[in-house]
């Protein structure tokens, strides 16, 4: 369908929206991942960590139902982060038979090395990209892509 000369587009629709906003979204995120592979943590690992700082321990199942995983799995990537002593295992305050996992100091420090890492690769590539008029464009974009989120 074509536009007389002059007219401005319709405004798109919200399916045309979503997937166009799902497609950024996923390039961003597989982007920040890459930008801090130095970490030598796996995109699993990273997640369970940062679970781990932000909810608090948690057991191997919960993480595992919260991680959608296997409690098998979920082992192993505990194993993993309890052998590079980013994680302790101690016994659960409320049933002594089972044990929960928690950060340690060590893996605040390397989750906040690998958070930077994203920010920085983040603000460097706004920076390079993006003019002042952009940048605010994009500010008000993630106001309300924060209040989608939110909802």
């Amino acid at each position: 369908m074509t536009r007389p000369s002059g007219a401005t587009p319709a405004d798109p629709t919200a399916e045309e929206v979503a997937n166009q906003l799902a497609s950024v979204v996923g390039r961003l995120l597989r982007r920040l991942r890459s930008s801090s592979s130095e970490s030598l943590l796996t995109p699993t690992q990273r997640s369970v960590l940062a679970r781990l700082e932000d909810g608090g321990p948690a057991t191997t199942a919960d993480l595992a139902r919260a991680e959608f995983v296997r409690p098998q799995s979920m082992r192993l990537t505990l194993g993993a982060l309890e052998e590079q002593g980013l994680v302790e295992r101690a016994p659960d305050p409320a049933d002594g038979r089972k044990s929960v996992m928690s950060v340690t100091d060590t893996g605040r420090t390397t989750l906040a090395q690998v958070r930077a890492a994203k920010r920085n690769w983040l603000a460097e590539a706004v920076a390079a990209e993006l003019d002042g008029p952009q940048r605010r464009t994009v500010a008000e974009a993630a106001e309300l892509i924060e209040r989608l989120v939110g909802s």
